[in-house]
């Protein structure tokens, strides 16, 4: 990809330090803790511009298109993550297994991935105690004042560490199976969507689904080991 294609995509990121953050599963009434070392978060959802000039699915233009990429399956996001990696010159992240049945994450690459459900939600924080890092309305398209669309993104309130659309707007997928006991391969998606209730735009409000399916409200956001 030429440097003119990558200077015209902005997909900054946030360093987010390592800590410690508290899970939960409320089906299964356990909590668990989960140490996290420094890693780099993007402070947007991936965008149908940065999308779309990755998998040339359409020529960039002026007219960029800033909101949130959907319809997008666990599978399709774990496919762009390599091919951005690819083309920015970085070690890719995701392989198959010798039976080609699983995919592997190699955490100590240096490319593009999906945050794990940890990560995701101690960024989603950003130090806060409660459900929400503020106000729903200040911060997150949710399905009371979305007009029942998705909005581009970067236009609410950040949370404390500079990410915006945490909550609201797309869910987004983690890397994380949800409970292959009971469920399989299913994975988990996070943060509620325009479309939400304001109950489900909430730092530890767990979705779960196959990794193949795809939806108007679903997307994902990058992240990068350091």
């Amino acid at each position: 990809m030429s440097n003119r294609i990558m200077d015209s995509i902005d997909f900054p990121m946030v360093k987010i330090p390592g800590g410690e953050i508290e899970l939960r599963d409320d089906r299964l009434k356990s909590k668990w803790n989960v140490e996290l070392s420094p890693y780099l978060f993007a402070s947007y959802p991936v965008t149908m511009n940065l999308y779309n000039a990755i998998t040339n699915k359409s020529p960039i233009s002026f007219d960029r298109n800033l909101k949130p990429v959907v319809n997008i399956s666990w599978y399709d996001a774990i496919s762009f993550c390599n091919l951005l990696s690819q083309k920015v010159g970085l070690k890719e992240c995701y392989s198959k297994s010798n039976d080609g049945e699983n995919i592997i994450c190699n955490w100590g690459s240096n490319g593009f991935r999906l945050p794990s459900e940890a990560e995701w939600q101690y960024a989603c924080k950003a130090g806060t105690k409660g459900y929400r890092y503020g106000e729903l309305d200040k911060i997150a398209w949710y399905n009371e004042n979305s007009g029942g669309k998705i909005h581009e993104v970067g236009r609410k309130e950040p949370n404390a560490w500079g990410l915006y659309d945490m909550l609201g707007n797309v869910w987004e997928w983690c890397f994380d199976l949800y409970d292959e006991q009971v469920y399989g391969s299913y994975r988990i998606f996070r943060g509620g969507s325009w479309a939400e209730e304001a109950r489900g735009c909430g730092a530890t409000c767990r979705r779960r689904s196959h990794p193949s399916f795809f939806i108007d409200d679903l997307g994902f956001r990058l992240a990068k080991s350091l």
